[in-house]
C-alpha cells in the first residue's frame, strides 16, 4: 500500500461522499479505493468509515485521521506549489461564486483575516443563487450545496447545511402549531424559488425520504427574504438553519417538527477536475473550510 495514495483517496472519499465518486475524481477503479482504504484501516487497526448499501459516515477515529490528513497534504502541496511556481508566497486573483447570504453572513466578516495573511491574494466574488459555469465564466472555486453531478468538477466538502422548519412566534400564536406533515398543508408556507423552481420540502418520515410541496403565497429566490417573511409573520417556512440562528436563540423564531428532520446536505467548495489548482485557490478553499469549521450551524457533522 502506498501510504500517500491511501491518504490521498481517503481525504477524495470523505470530501465527496462516495467511493465512486472518489475514484472518478481520482481516475482510478472503485474496487482500488475500497482496496487501499480498507488496507489503510487495517493498518491502522480502526474502521475510519462508517458503510454500508446506502449511507457513508465517518468515524470519531476517521474524522480525527481525515483532519491530520488534510494538513499533512496541505503542506505537501504547497511545498511543491511553491517550488514548482518559484514563490514564497500566493498572489493574484481568486474568482469566487457564492450565494448572497452566505457571503455576507459569513466570508465578507472574516475576509480580512484572510487578506491579512496573503495580502497578494485579490478576491472576486460573483454573488449569485445560479450554478455559475466554472470553465465557461472563469471562475475558480463556487460553493454548491447537495451531491455533486457535474463529473467536470471536484467536490471537497467544507461543511453541512440543517435544513429546518420554522414560523414565527408571533405566527404560531395567531395560527397554531403543526404536530404532522400533513398539517402543513393548512398553514401559510413561505417558498423558495431556486433556477425558476419552487423548491419542495424534504422530511425523513419513518426512516424514509417524503417531500412535501412546498408552495406558498409568499415565493421569493432570495434566502434572506425568506428570512424577512418569517420574521413578518407571514407563515412557515423550510430553510437553512445558519440563516435564522440568532432569532431562534432570541425566541422570535420557533423550530417545528424536528422528529421529521431530515440528514444535512454537504456544504462543497467545487473546482474544476484535472486543472492544477493554484495555491492562492487552495489557501482561500481552506479559509472557506475554516469559516464553516467555525460555525456550529454549518461545522460537518455537527448534530
Amino acid at each position: 500500500m502506498d501510504k500517500l495514495d491511501a491518504m490521498r483517496m481517503f481525504v477524495r472519499v470523505v470530501e465527496s461522499g462516495s467511493f465512486s465518486q472518489a475514484a472518478r475524481d481520482l481516475n482510478v477503479s472503485q474496487p482500488t479505493v475500497s482496496k487501499q482504504l480498507a488496507a489503510l484501516e487495517a493498518r491502522l487497526g480502526t474502521q475510519l468509515l462508517a458503510r454500508n448499501s446506502r449511507t457513508l459516515a465517518v468515524t470519531p477515529a476517521g474524522q480525527d485521521y481525515y483532519e491530520a490528513t488534510v494538513l499533512i497534504l496541505q503542506d505537501l502541496d504547497a511545498a511543491e506549489e511553491r517550488i514548482l511556481d518559484g514563490q514564497s508566497a500566493p498572489s493574484g486573483l481568486v474568482r469566487v461564486s457564492l450565494s448572497p447570504a452566505f457571503g455576507r453572513m459569513f466570508v465578507i466578516p472574516r475576509l480580512a483575516d484572510f487578506r491579512d495573511r496573503f495580502p497578494d491574494v485579490a478576491i472576486e466574488m460573483e454573488v449569485s443563487g445560479r450554478h455559475v459555469d466554472l470553465i465557461e465564466e472563469g471562475v475558480d472555486v463556487a460553493i454548491r450545496i447537495g451531491r455533486l453531478s457535474d463529473s467536470a468538477l471536484v467536490a471537497r466538502r467544507i461543511g453541512d447545511m440543517r435544513m429546518i422548519t420554522l414560523a414565527s412566534a408571533g405566527y404560531l400564536a395567531r395560527h397554531g402549531t403543526p404536530q404532522t406533515l400533513d398539517e402543513l398543508h393548512t398553514h401559510q408556507r413561505i417558498s423558495y424559488v431556486h433556477q425558476g423552481d419552487i423548491v419542495g420540502w424534504g422530511f425523513n418520515l419513518d426512516g424514509r425520504q417524503v417531500t412535501v410541496d412546498g408552495k406558498g403565497a409568499f415565493r421569493t429566490n432570495d434566502a434572506e427574504h425568506v428570512r424577512g417573511a418569517v420574521l413578518a409573520g407571514l407563515g412557515i417556512a423550510h430553510h437553512a438553519s445558519w440563516l435564522f440562528t440568532d432569532v431562534l436563540a432570541s425566541g422570535e423564531v420557533v423550530r417545528l417538527l424536528d422528529r421529521y428532520a431530515p440528514p444535512p446536505f454537504p456544504i462543497n467548495a467545487v473546482t474544476v477536475a484535472g486543472r492544477r489548482m493554484p495555491s492562492r485557490v487552495r489557501q482561500f478553499i481552506d479559509f472557506l473550510a475554516a469559516v464553516c469549521a467555525g460555525e456550529p450551524e454549518l461545522r460537518m457533522g455537527d448534530f
